[in-house]
């Protein structure tokens, strides 16, 4: 029996929202275990006591459509209560007799809803009348079934919130999973505690030892080759590897050429001598320097590099002998914006290398350990197994490097100078204190040449962008508000520093609607 069937839970039903994950993460920050299905997998639910709650997530779907996906009988014979969000809202209200139209006008994006009636689901959730929330929809309910209350509105939805008391059924038309929605987290509380009684008997430990439970249940004596980027997800997962599958476990770092300054040296240092990993170096910058040439489309870039890193892993496998899985530190956005989780049709953003960048044929099986994680639970991960402070603070950085960063064609000269911007821009943060303060921080080299002028003489060279961001979980992000002081003084240090970039710029869009990484 696995650990989780132990546990009393709530079931997430999805259907394709690029959120449901962050329902699950706010379902677990409350203290207890959720568990996400497809919504094809509904008939497959059986009673067990174990699950107390059934959350319906958004969707990309519109529920007006005939042929749209309706909620299956077999939920409600569970007779369990019933939390629906935004698609699940929808169709929650439907199938009990309620109205669905495409509103004149959608809603995208920050709203305020009113509160108009008590309800359990809404305890302490409006501090005032008025609540601000994330909108994300165009269809809309505008008449509820019977049974049904209207508990709160907003200027585009009369029924932004509806309650039938009797049957424990909710709908709420925004996304409390979100954090632009103001005490959202207190409305799933609200239900998975208070309405649905589950116990909180959930935490950081009892994950880990489900984790470390579940590989050596996957890999069994098998061997395993871990794919390390010096990264803190990576390093999360080959320490995890190393405490469920100890000596079956072989570390390889592969130097693509795209990392940060003295990036191989530090990663070597750190997980050789430090962390005492077995580990494989494999120098392979100029193999893929050559792959890239003169390739200019994101995707293809992308499947380039991830084709490559599996043909090195294959390769360097071989000479283990009798190794059958490949472990990544993929995390829960990464796999959002490649592929839906579950299956359910969601939209792709982009292929990450590691996700939707893959080759369809692989002699290897992948183990994800973190899949389901989001990049703060892996860092309170980090803490459980004792990984350093420096190396657990260190921001994201993407598997494909440097090449996402420099838009258009990648050569050596473009890549040296990005290295040493980029250098200089994190060495001012740390220096400032204002490292840990963001999510994450880069240096970007645009595709563009700008006429400058250096003393007394015409320079024609390339734009250098800055990105900053502050996040919660990687899903939603908004710029940092650096002062007009800091952003002087990185600017002059480039410009006077590095050779071939005449002018840095600062990018202030928020995620959505642009993605964190430029490509």
């Amino acid at each position: 029996m696995s650990h989780n069937n132990v546990l009393e839970k709530i079931v997430i039903i999805d259907f394709g929202s690029q959120f449901t994950q962050l329902i699950a993460r706010k379902v677990r920050e409350v203290g207890v275990y959720s568990e996400i299905i497809n919504f094809n997998q509904v008939r497959n639910l059986k009673k067990n006591k174990s699950i107390k709650g059934i959350i319906l997530s958004g969707g990309p779907l519109t529920t007006t459509n005939k042929n749209s996906i309706s909620l299956d009988d077999h939920i409600l014979d569970l007779n369990l209560p019933i939390l629906g969000i935004c698609y699940g809202h929808q169709i929650l209200a439907k199938k009990f007799g309620g109205k669905v139209k495409i509103s004149k006008t959608r809603e995208f994006g920050k709203a305020s809803v009113k509160s108009k009636l008590k309800s359990p689901i809404t305890k302490n959730f409006f501090k005032h009348k008025s609540n601000q929330v994330w909108m994300s929809h165009q269809d809309i309910v505008y008449k509820i079934p019977p049974g049904f209350k209207k508990i709160a509105s907003s200027d585009n939805s009369k029924f932004a919130i509806v309650s039938n008391e009797k049957k424990k059924y909710y709908g709420i038309q925004f996304h409390p999973e979100v954090s632009h929605t103001i005490n959202g987290k207190i409305l799933i509380r609200n239900f998975v505690l208070n309405i649905c009684k589950i116990k909180k008997m959930w935490n950081l430990k009892r994950q880990k030892e489900i984790m470390i439970f579940n590989i050596k249940k996957k890999v069994k004596k098998d061997k395993l080759i871990c794919a390390l980027s010096g990264g803190v997800d990576s390093a999360v997962v080959a320490l995890l590897l190393k405490k469920a599958i100890g000596n079956q476990l072989t570390c390889i770092f592969i130097n693509t050429g795209l990392l940060r300054k003295n990036e191989e040296r530090e990663v070597l240092k750190t997980f050789k001598k430090h962390l005492k990993l077995k580990l494989i170096y494999v120098n392979a910058s100029k193999l893929f320097l050559k792959k890239l040439n003169n390739v200019t489309n994101p995707e293809s870039k992308r499947k380039i590099i991830g084709k490559l890193f599996i043909q090195l892993f294959e390769k360097y496998a071989k000479k283990i002998k009798k190794v059958k899985f490949l472990a990544q530190g993929t995390l829960y956005p990464d796999l959002i914006e490649s592929r839906t989780v579950t299956g359910s049709p969601s939209s792709k953003i982009k292929s990450h290398h590691n996700v939707g960048g893959l080759p369809k044929k692989m002699n290897l099986t992948l183990v994800e350990p973190l899949s389901s994680l989001f990049k703060d639970e892996v860092r309170r991960l980090g803490l459980q197994l004792s990984l350093p402070k420096d190396l657990l603070l260190r921001h994201p950085f993407p598997g494909p490097g440097l090449a996402i960063r420099i838009p258009g064609k990648i050569t050596k000269e473009k890549i040296d100078i990005l290295k040493e911007a980029d250098f200089i821009f994190i060495n001012e943060l740390k220096k400032s204190n204002l490292y840990n303060k963001i999510w994450q921080a880069y240096a970007a080299l645009l595709p563009v040449r700008t006429v400058g002028v250096m003393g007394d003489s015409r320079t024609y060279e390339y734009v250098c962008l800055l990105r900053a961001v502050t996040s919660a979980d990687g899903m939603t992000a908004d710029f940092f508000p650096f002062n007009k002081n800091f952003v002087q003084k990185v600017s002059n240090r480039i410009i006077n520093s590095v050779s071939g970039i005449n002018r840095v710029v600062y990018d202030i869009t928020s995620k959505p609607p642009s993605t964190i990484e430029l490509e």
